[in-house]
């Protein structure tokens, strides 16, 4: 493999600065949540960087980016990068932002060389990733994967009381493309690792080889509203009370099962929400995820019957809702081993890996041969402002990606 063309990681790096200003936060992160007017803003921002760049720029209608640079045969299908530009409220400067923004560095450096390749590079950003302003998350790539219905999201209230249709129409990314018609060759994500173990074991890249399966359960737990003053404690229907109970038995289930399971309880809601009154409802989410399966299932089930089992101890009602769920997913062996040659070749130190985190492409797995890239981030931070990456991390895994790409888009 040659290594003649490579990343500018000056240029790379001042990339993630120049984005990081927009809906910059004061401990240095970023607030960029889907399609708020921080989200408009930032898509604009790389859609001009697209365009000055020679890229095509299309959209479809659920606002999926995709900037096209254009190979010697249009009939072949694009080879795709990208991630997401969206953030959590208090997210980081890296967070799906880096494979976006290292997709567009692939673009100018191939620019830079003055290499034509084959086939099209697409690179995409993908809608809502992040789940936080509307649901559900991975909006984009599972509408473009054929596994969430387009209409539905488009209806899907906002947390500013709009809905998903009315924002893309109102930011101008509501495009004229189906989702899932593009058809691409492959798919390539880079990403920061948002764990330790990059880090702690001294490698340059992660190849990821699977993404372990997601699944959100949705538990409405409803008791009765009553005075703190005047209800005696044994006559009370507290649903935050067992809501708590149900929290701490669901963490313990998963921390007795093996060391893949992962159990968080991150969203609450309490009515009324009143120091003065009784929790009479509450709301919150299971967000259960294992890399197989059968154990994804089993403890799903033991942590729904442990949940009733403790409602009708406590004379509440419950109901549990699945509102999403994503298949573990393996990803395709010749993307993997392009991905292990390519950092091999360019002299990156590399480790096989698993992604805790759920991704776009784990849904876009399910329509094109897919793989993804990590590189380490500081003490595997991630969804904080103090989100961390070097330079030097980030333009070996956009180095990676590029030579991948290359691998199959070929040189005119």
């Amino acid at each position: 493999m040659s290594a003649e063309i490579a990343v500018n990681e000056r240029r790379l790096w001042q990339t993630h600065v120049d984005m990081g200003q927009v809906g910059a936060l004061p401990n240095g992160g970023c607030c960029r949540t889907a399609l708020s007017a921080a989200d408009k803003a930032g898509r604009d921002l790389f859609v001009r960087w697209c365009r000055e760049a020679g890229c095509e720029v299309a959209y479809d209608v659920i606002g999926n980016i995709y900037a096209r640079r254009p190979g010697r045969d249009p009939k072949r299908a694009p080879v795709g990068t990208g991630s997401h530009l969206d953030t959590q409220p208090h997210g980081g400067k890296f967070d799906g932002i880096y494979g976006v923004l290292a997709g567009l560095e692939v673009v100018r450096a191939l620019n830079d060389a003055r290499i034509e390749t084959e086939a099209p590079i697409d690179v995409v950003v993908w809608t809502n990733e992040e789940g936080v302003r509307f649901g559900p998350p991975l909006a984009g790539s599972s509408v473009f994967a054929g596994v969430v219905d387009v209409g539905t999201v488009h209806a899907g209230k906002t947390l500013d009381g709009t809905t998903v249709l009315e924002d893309l129409q109102s930011t101008g990314y509501f495009g004229k493309e189906r989702p899932g018609e593009r058809k691409f060759d492959c798919f390539v994500e880079a990403h920061i690792e948002q764990g330790p173990i990059l880090e702690a074991e001294g490698k340059t890249i992660g190849v990821v080889t699977r993404v372990q399966g997601l699944r959100w359960l949705k538990v409405t737990v409803t008791g009765m509203d009553g005075h703190a003053g005047t209800t005696p404690m044994d006559r009370r229907r507290d649903a935050l009370q067992g809501a708590a109970e149900m929290v701490l038995t669901v963490n313990r289930i998963a921390s007795e099962a093996d060391r893949w399971a992962r159990l968080t309880n991150g969203r609450f809601d309490i009515e009324p929400n009143s120091g003065a009154t009784i929790p009479g409802r509450v709301v919150f989410i299971c967000d259960l995820r294992h890399p197989e399966s059968e154990v994804l299932a089993a403890l799903d089930a033991k942590m729904q019957a442990a949940m009733r089992a403790i409602a009708e101890r406590r004379g509440l009602g419950i109901e549990i809702e699945r509102v999403m769920e994503k298949p573990p997913v393996q990803f395709d062996g010749a993307i993997v081993d392009a991905i292990r040659v390519a950092a091999d070749s360019l002299g990156f130190s590399s480790l096989d890996m698993l992604s805790g985190a759920g991704h776009d492409a784990m849904n876009v797995a399910r329509v094109a041969p897919t793989g993804m890239i990590f590189v380490p981030c500081k003490d595997g931070l991630s969804h904080n402002e103090a989100e961390s990456a070097e330079p030097g991390h980030l333009a070996a895994g956009a180095n990676t990606l590029l030579h991948t790409l290359l691998a199959r888009t070929g040189r005119a």
